[in-house]
C-alpha cells in the first residue's frame, strides 16, 4: 500500500512538469502594416523556447490570409545564421485586409492583429501635395494681382493735368 502512495505521489509531481516544458515566443523585426499589394514584406523572425532561449533547428511558416476572400499563403522562415533567427520574404498579392499567424514549428501558432494592405502607388500622398500645391498657386495669383493693383495709376478725370 505505502509503494502505491509513493507511485502516485511521484506520478502527480513528474506529469505537471512534463505537460509544462514546450512553448516559444515568436518576436518580428517589424510588421507588415503600410506594406503595398505586391511587394515584400522581409521579415526576421525571433523564436525562443519559454521565451529565453534561442530555437535553432526549426522552420516556422508564416500563412496569410485575405479576409475579404480567404485566399492563403505561406512563407517559411529560413535560418539568418543568429541562433533563433529566422527570415521570411513575404507578398501580400492584393490589397486589402489581411490576417497572419505564425506556426513557431515548436509548439504553437501565434495570431496577430489583421492588416490593412494598399493597393501599389498608395502610398504615395497625392491629396496632401495636391492641397499644398494648390494653396502655393493661389498664394501667387493673389500676389501678382495685389502688386499689378498697386502699379496701376490713377485715372485722370481732368485732362490738363494730363499735359
Amino acid at each position: 500500500m505505502k509503494r502505491l502512495l509513493l507511485v502516485l505521489a511521484v506520478a502527480a509531481i513528474v506529469a505537471p512538469v512534463a505537460s509544462a516544458g514546450g512553448w516559444a515566443t515568436v518576436g518580428l523585426s517589424s510588421l507588415p502594416s503600410g506594406t503595398p499589394a505586391g511587394k515584400n514584406w522581409s521579415v526576421d523572425l525571433k523564436v525562443l523556447q519559454h521565451g529565453r532561449t534561442p530555437l535553432e533547428g526549426i522552420a516556422p511558416v508564416i500563412t496569410i490570409t485575405n479576409n475579404n476572400d480567404g485566399e492563403s499563403r505561406q512563407f517559411t522562415g529560413t535560418p539568418t545564421g543568429k541562433p533563433g533567427v529566422y527570415h521570411a520574404d513575404v507578398v501580400f498579392p492584393s490589397a486589402g485586409t489581411w490576417s497572419y499567424e505564425i506556426w513557431d514549428d515548436f509548439s504553437q501558432t501565434h495570431t496577430f492583429k489583421p492588416v490593412q494592405i494598399g493597393a501599389p502607388g498608395d502610398s504615395f500622398p497625392y491629396l496632401p501635395l495636391g492641397l499644398a500645391l494648390a494653396l502655393a498657386l493661389g498664394l501667387a495669383a493673389a500676389t501678382v494681382g495685389y502688386r499689378r493693383h498697386d502699379r496701376e495709376p490713377a485715372p485722370v478725370t481732368n485732362l490738363r493735368e494730363a499735359a
